[in-house]
């Protein structure tokens, strides 16, 4: 492993932690003497890392640094490629535009060698069938789970029988065949899943729903049993 490609390691380690993790860790997640993981934590340090702590304390990185020039493994490379793509594909326009701008942006910062793996990548996202469900319905769901606010909708069942709700939406899961709106459901007063192609209207509402998002989305996924990103 190059130096640069340590130091790489070295910030994604200290990503993963939000707490101070100590040094002993550190070397030992990263196959590294203690000696090394000092001298590597002052070269980040050197080059404007905030990485507050000190031996025998624990190391903790504050957020708002990136390694100049942008870093990335050919995996790491790949997987951004991949992702963009099914995101470009499967996601509304305006998300899908949102993938493209990103991966130009990621592009345009990128070492020659790694810009070349990235325009050479060999993976690709296989055609699928086409989702129902408008562009702007999904902007204003996903407008609403950024402002926390609840939503009105007209529902249409399995049975093609419609409701009206009032939910609160957290998450929007992208699926091959449907997409899906997690959210409280105030006439069931419980999570409920919802397929947005069964969503015959929605109106975001000007009032924010009680909670903070973070906490039915953790909430949600304690009782459903899915794992964090």
């Amino acid at each position: 492993m190059s130096r640069a490609e340590r130091l790489l390691e070295l910030m994604q380690c200290l990503r993963r932690h939000r707490y101070p993790v100590g040094g002993a860790a550190l070397a030992s997640e990263l196959g590294i003497s203690l000696r090394t993981l000092y001298r590597d934590i002052a070269a980040l340090q050197a080059q404007g890392a905030r990485i507050d702590g000190e031996p025998g304390v624990g190391y903790v990185l504050r957020p708002g640094f990136m390694l100049p020039p942008l870093m990335f493994s050919e995996d790491e490379i790949e997987a951004l490629v991949l992702g963009s793509c099914w995101v470009a594909d499967r996601a509304d326009d305006p998300l899908g535009r949102a993938a493209r701008n990103a991966l130009a942006k990621i592009a345009a910062v990128l070492p020659t060698e790694l810009r070349n793996a990235l325009d050479a990548s060999a993976l690709f996202v296989g055609p699928g069938a086409v989702i129902a469900a408008v562009d702007q319905a999904l902007v204003s769901i996903r407008h609403a789970i950024r402002s926390e606010s609840k939503l009105h909708i007209r529902y249409r069942d399995l049975q093609g029988r419609t409701s009206d709700r009032v939910i609160w939406p957290f998450a929007l899961g992208f699926f091959d065949q449907v997409r899906i709106v997690a959210a409280w459901c105030e006439r069931r007063q419980g999570y409920r899943h919802f397929r947005t192609d069964r969503i015959a209207d929605l109106t975001v509402l000007d009032s924010r729903y009680p909670r903070r998002r973070q906490a039915l989305l953790k909430e949600w996924r304690e009782i459903e049993g899915v794992a964090a990103p």
